[in-house]
């Protein structure tokens, strides 16, 4: 997406060949863009058109330190197509059928010639989208009927009985948000699928997914959620190894592995409290793309989306590499 008041600063891959001096197709053919820390695109994945940062990709190219976008969401971030799409929880195809209501071509913003459209237009199109209340079975703004701890266990039966089951069953069975229910049912459908590749290393989410016989359709979202639990698994024993080294240190009371997650943009997160008596920090976050940093919150100690904040008030990111010693973590933290 494009982060309140930054739209000035967007770029294409044509504006990066002429800001170097050569022409697209030369530019496209020596692929400068797919260099080891080049700023990720500010466009979705999967978009055709790809965008970027100017802010970020002038830091870049004169080797200074790439500065962070903004993490916080804001009513006037600009998402496209398919970010608006993830958003409402349908498909890209719908979301092409819905932009054409009044409240979201009032505010169709074009950016380098793709199309976008403000956080706040969403919100309010989706406050009063035709049918919502009825959609989820439930009142508005209700909460849900079953606590979270809770969610998996009494919906993996209902697919156990029903590999085609909808979120919307889910809804009227357990009585919870429709959100709620496709992130459960999604979740199950990957760990299964993921047990299943295990057995057979062979198989792709896909197939691992007909044999299950998951609904083509259904199990879109858990293909992709599959590989991610395949490697969560696979960094399960680390993460389970430094929770131990941490609890020796004494700064936690327990020696439990970091707390597992998958947030929406399909990354491996976790998260552990260090709940001793003198800890060096309150929280710590492990993700796969960054390794180990602290966190300020023990109650909340992932940012929204889990995306990286930047270091400083409180944030440090720890040792080198994603899987640090655990000496060198127990080191970088008592520093």
């Amino acid at each position: 997406m494009i982060r309140a008041g930054r739209q000035h600063l967007v770029r294409t891959i044509a504006d990066l060949a002429a800001q170097q001096g050569v022409q697209v197709q030369s530019y496209l053919n020596t692929q400068p863009h797919l260099a080891p820390g080049f700023p990720a695109p500010v466009s979705s994945a999967g978009s055709r058109t790809r965008l970027y940062d100017g802010e970020q990709v002038d830091a870049y190219l004169t080797g200074k330190p790439v500065p962070p976008l903004p993490a916080e969401d804001d009513d006037q971030d600009l998402l496209d197509r398919r970010e608006c799409a993830a958003a409402l929880n349908i498909s890209p195809r719908s979301w092409d059928k819905y932009k054409a209501a009044p409240t979201l071509t009032a505010s169709l913003t074009d950016v380098s010639g793709v199309e976008h459209w403000p956080r706040a237009a969403l919100h309010q199109f989706q406050a009063h989208r035709p049918g919502k209340a009825a959609a989820t079975g439930r009142p508005l703004l209700s909460g849900d009927q079953v606590p979270r701890d809770q969610l998996l266990a009494r919906t993996a039966p209902l697919l156990d009985a029903d590999p085609s089951i909808s979120a919307a069953f889910v809804v009227q069975a357990l009585g919870v948000h429709r959100d709620t229910a496709q992130r459960a049912l999604t979740l199950l459908r990957a760990e299964r699928m993921a047990d299943l590749m295990l057995t057979d290393p062979a198989l792709s989410p896909e197939q691992a997914a007909a044999a299950l016989n998951y609904p083509a359709a259904q199990a879109r979202r858990a293909t992709g959620r599959a590989r991610t639990v395949l490697r969560a698994r696979a960094i399960a024993p680390y993460l389970a190894e430094v929770g131990q080294a941490l609890h020796r240190q004494g700064w936690t009371t327990a020696a439990a592995p970091p707390e597992v997650q998958y947030p929406d943009d399909d990354v491996v997160v976790a998260a552990l409290v260090l709940d001793g008596p003198q800890p060096p920090a309150p929280a710590l976050v492990w993700d796969e793309r960054n390794g180990w940093r602290t966190a300020t919150s023990r109650r909340h100690p992932l940012t929204r989306g889990a995306v990286p904040p930047p270091p400083g008030d409180g944030i440090r990111y720890l040792a080198q590499g994603t899987t640090p010693p655990q000496e060198a973590l127990i080191a970088a933290l008592a520093a």
